[in-house]
């Protein structure tokens, strides 16, 4: 259960329905209900110059299920930290992994206390597990891993999970280096299950630009070998980094639809 001493439940937050806001933007895109009529409006004006981004957020969702489901499955993991969850919505990685093994321990980590609100509200996990939230940024690996060691033994592998995150820290480099410095702090037999958007369109490319121009918090879209470089000392598992309606499908090959978004799951050795 949740520590709730250890991680309080924040004050629910002033908000801003002036400005465009990204988690609720996304919650918009995915069918859900948190989001108001500026993200409504953001995100039809996204949609109208790159109408696949619906279908990329819906793809970027059921990655991480399968993700999710083949580390609490056929790898055996049983601590997981999701860093940027964003808002709760269907299948979050507590409830895929506890499905597949109710003892599943879930950080979950965001610097957006709209976010901590629902999730404090909406994520609760298994009796035999634990479901616990951090409020903190990326840009902070060294503060992720010292509170998300108050529920996960980080001398034990666990899952770091990133998706549709990194986009929000401009330097490629940096980006990569968070990462790198996130992996750093878990011992061997760890994953990494990342995936992110692509500059593989030009349509979502002059979408994102116009949506960085809204005064919301700016996104970067990356190359497909940018997105492969977060897997850099690691070992991927079958498929390898690809676009991510191919990691693993659960449909017939030929009626996959392909995003602009690349990601994988890899082990550190």
């Amino acid at each position: 259960m949740p520590d709730d001493e250890a991680f309080p439940v924040p004050e629910s937050p002033k908000i801003d329905t002036s400005v465009p806001h990204s988690a609720r933007i996304w919650n918009y895109w995915l069918g859900g209900r948190d989001n108001y009529p500026v993200d409504r409006e953001a995100g039809d004006g996204f949609a109208r110059v790159f109408p696949g981004i619906e279908r990329l957020a819906r793809a970027s969702r059921h990655f991480l299920s399968r993700a999710v489901r083949h580390l609490a499955g056929e790898a055996g993991i049983r601590q997981f930290l999701d860093v940027g969850t964003g808002l709760p919505t269907v299948d979050n990685t507590h409830e895929v992994a506890q499905r597949v093994a109710p003892e599943s321990r879930v950080v979950y980590v965001d610097n957006d206390p709209l976010v901590l609100v629902h999730a404090h509200a909406l994520l609760t996990g298994t009796p035999q597990g634990a479901t616990s939230f951090i409020d903190a940024d990326l840009r902070d690996p060294e503060a992720i891993l010292a509170a998300a060691g108050r529920t996960l033994d980080l001398t034990r592998p666990v899952a770091l999970v990133l998706m549709q995150i990194t986009g929000h820290v401009h330097d490629t480099a940096e980006a990569h280096a968070l990462v790198r410095r996130l992996m750093a702090g878990l011992p061997s037999g760890s994953y990494l299950a990342f995936n992110d958007s692509s500059d593989t369109s030009a349509a979502n490319l002059e979408a994102t630009r116009r949506y960085n121009e809204s005064g919301a918090a700016p996104y970067h879209l990356r190359s497909p070998a940018e997105l492969a470089g977060f897997f850099d000392g690691l070992e991927p598992v079958e498929p390898g980094v690809v676009p991510i309606a191919r990691w693993r499908p659960e449909v017939d090959p030929s009626a996959i639809v392909d995003v602009d978004a690349w990601g994988g799951v890899a082990i550190k050795p």
